[in-house]
């Protein structure tokens, strides 16, 4: 045994002012009194694998098998073993605390096993809520929470350092915690409460990168440095912090990003940058520091600044670190940001004077997550590599995170995605087959699109290709042709494409209008599948007239009276039908013409959000029905001429169908919004007179205000979309 101990195994936008509108009884209930009880669900994650960056691993020094992952959007997780799998743990946190699925740093207490602790907050903007810290005393299983007087910023630059998390060697009751603009937090009751503790530098960005234990004294990283000044300070009394002697400097060591301790020969590892990354770091460096008399030693692998066989320059930075626990002196590093040679791992055996890249002989098997080849046929090594581990009870149990997966090995040569039950996609749209082998199509943020031929499983195809997406911007089947299926998104062939088979193979576009190559958006195909509408944004939010084609994508015409921006809706049963929402003024417009042109009809809805919703029920014509938000839910049955508010519904973010009821005559219909004062998910099986609560407290994924959407061929299923928890599916128990 290697180690002692026991050996048990964005985003919201802000709600619009609901103005008159050109007709508006109500239909059907009071809010108070059209909930009924909450019915078992059984709730799973449809399996991708990964999808997202993933910026920290822990494993517990003390037991077996354990250890903890982080991301940036997407929660934390819990590693047994045993089962081989992550289990979420940040599910509960709900709509109002989207804010904390991501995760700044996390922290074990060696001395007690079933302590962990995480520090959460995505964003440290002035629109973003402040960050919280969660304790735990199982291991994760249930949290106690302490919510802080500081924000935190798992999602921005500097997300890979750390851990900023840490429990004091010296005294379990003691945890500290570095912020970006706030300097080091201290808590004496094991994170139940916290204060300021003095430190000697003032942040401007990054603050405190990193916090780690050598024996009982504390370091601290800073990356607020020029450069010049110091950026690495210790403590050996927990009170007084004092810049170490003879720290590295220069551009190669302005940012300490990562730090392990070999705790047998006494020497502290180091990474830098010239920059906290991700992106933007173009060179960095490796430093040990020998703790029982303060030498230090460069122990880089190799230095940027080479240039490759292709002549391309080799700039990066160095980002994980990691020591063994059984072997002394063994180590691995990252490099990050490595964008020409490719970024890989270094191990040494001999306290780094010697380095070997893993990468050189790495083979990869990404069979159980095909997308992982990334539309070629090998897969990459990685990017965005600042999470490293070294199973301290098995000296080639290795994992590292990238900004797609977490991959590991067990002899130092083989590698595959360790990656199951950690989901991290943003999803951004989905459909559901009324026929064929798949149940789901999805589009996706950084990944594309993807046929899900089951929901256990990895898409055998990965990304769809032809062309290959990074994020998809929109996806639409024919109604009553529906192996047509049209999608849109940054693609490495065109920003367009069109499935003949149900979305199981693709081809671009003969031709894309001149905007589509910067700011493709939102797109629809009519009910057979003759004509698309294919609307155009910009991500700095431009909108720019949509353009319409009738001989699949071959040609295309300006649609001068389309709303800029607004996203076309095809009417299910009248292939000549289409709609749009102008979100800046509250106005309805319909085509009747095959989208050649569009008229107003109902004025007067609510306005000023472009999330606001507008879809159409299943094999009917004419039937609407408005999301706006906590501005409420609004329905027409006369194709947008007018329509009425639902009095059952005081908030609606996004609404789909599913699968008619026994017995019902109108399909199912799913709901993110609120009835009272909880945003949840509602299913309505009586046309939204009254609604069900069909997930649970610990069940809710933050924010879910993107699309949800039932499956018409088994009733009571539902797909959700998450920003950063992949596609959550719930079916009655």
């Amino acid at each position: 045994m290697c180690a002692s101990g026991p050996s048990r195994r964005a985003v919201l936008g802000g709600a619009a002012a609901a103005a008159a509108f050109t007709v508006v009884p109500s239909f059907q209930g009071r809010a108070e009194a059209a909930v009924s009880a909450t019915p078992a669900y059984r709730w799973r994650t449809a399996v991708i694998g990964g999808t997202g960056f993933v910026t920290g691993v822990l494993f517990h020094p003390s037991v077996r098998g354990l250890a903890y992952a982080r991301t940036d959007i997407g929660g934390a997780y819990r590693w047994d073993d045993r089962t081989a799998r992550w289990t979420p743990l940040t599910d509960h946190l709900g709509w109002d605390d989207w804010n904390l699925l991501g995760v700044e740093a996390m922290a074990v207490d060696p001395a007690h096993p079933d302590r962990v602790y995480l520090a959460l907050g995505t964003y440290a903007q002035s629109w973003a809520g402040n960050g919280a810290v969660l304790r735990s005393e199982d291991r994760g299983a249930t949290w106690s929470r302490t919510d802080l007087t500081v924000k935190l910023g798992a999602n921005e630059d500097g997300r890979g350092t750390g851990e900023r998390l840490l429990v004091d060697p010296r005294d379990s009751d003691t945890l500290w915690l570095g912020t970006r603009h706030d300097g080091l937090l201290k808590s004496t009751d094991r994170g139940a409460t916290w204060k300021a503790a003095g430190f000697p530098a003032t942040a401007t960005g990054q603050g405190v990168t990193l916090l780690v234990a050598a024996g009982r004294t504390l370091y601290a990283g800073w990356g607020d440095s020029d450069g010049t000044a110091a950026n690495l300070y210790r403590t050996a009394d927990g009170t007084t912090w004092k810049a170490v002697p003879g720290q590295p400097s220069g551009t190669s060591a302005k940012v300490p990003i990562r730090a392990a301790y070999d705790k047998t020969t006494r020497e502290l590892y180091l990474t830098y940058a010239n920059a906290p990354g991700p992106n933007g770091q173009s060179d960095g460096s490796v430093h040990k520091l020998r703790t029982t008399d303060g030498k230090w030693t460069e122990v880089t692998p190799v230095k940027p600044g080479g240039t490759t066989s292709d002549g391309s320059a080799d700039t990066f930075g160095y980002g994980g670190v990691a020591v063994d626990a059984c072997r002394p002196g063994t180590a691995v590093v990252s490099t990050n940001n490595r964008w020409a040679a490719i970024d890989t791992l270094y191990r040494t055996t001999d306290g780094g004077r010697t380095w070997t890249s893993l990468k050189d002989a790495a083979v990869f098997d990404v069979s159980e997550t095909p997308f992982l080849k990334w539309g070629a046929d090998q897969p990459k090594f990685g990017w965005w590599i600042q999470a490293v581990g070294i199973d301290p009870y098995d000296s080639k149990h290795i994992v590292y995170g990238t900004g797609a997966t977490l991959y590991g090995t067990r002899d130092l040569k083989n590698w595959a995605p360790q990656i199951r039950g950690l989901e991290e996609t943003a999803v951004r749209q989905l459909t559901s087959p009324p026929v064929g082998e798949a149940h789901l199509i999805s589009g996706l943020g950084d990944i594309g699109v993807m046929y899900h031929e089951r929901l256990t499983a990895s898409p055998s195809r990965g990304m769809a290709s032809n062309p290959v997406f990074g994020s998809a911007t929109g996806l639409a089947q024919a109604a009553a042709r529906p192996a047509y299926v049209v999608r849109a998104g940054w693609g490495d062939n065109g920003n367009g494409a069109h499935s003949n088979d149900g979305g199981q193979t693709w081809a671009p576009f003969k031709a894309q209008p001149a905007i589509a190559k910067d700011a493709p958006g939102p797109i629809a195909t009519n009910a057979d599948g003759s004509v698309v509408l294919w609307s155009f944004v910009h991500w700095d939010g431009t909108k720019y007239p949509a353009h319409r084609s009738a001989d699949n994508g071959a040609t295309w015409t300006e649609i001068p009276s389309f709303p800029k921006g607004a996203t076309p809706v095809a009417d299910p049963a009248d292939p000549t039908r289409f709609y749009a929402y102008d979100t800046d003024t509250g106005t309805l417009l319909a085509s009747t013409d095959s989208g050649l042109s569009f008229t107003a009809r109902a004025t007067g809805l609510p306005s000023g959000d472009s999330q606001f919703e507008l879809v159409a029920a299943p094999g009917r014509s004419g039937d609407l029905w408005l999301s706006t938000k906590t501005n409420g839910l609004y329905r027409s049955t006369d194709g947008g001429v007018t329509f009425a508010k639902a009095d059952s519904c005081r908030a609606s973010h996004t609404l789909g169908f599913g699968k008619a009821a026994d017995g019902a005559d109108y399909p199912a219909i799913y709901l993110v919004g609120a009835t009272e004062a909880i945003t949840a998910v509602y299913r309505s099986d009586d046309e939204a007179k009254t609604w069900v609560r069909i997930n649970d407290d610990q069940h809710q994924w933050g924010w879910i205000g993107e699309v949800i959407t039932g499956d018409p061929r088994v009733y009571g299923r539902v797909y959700l979309a998450t920003n950063g928890r992949g596609i959550q599916y719930g079916e009655p128990a």
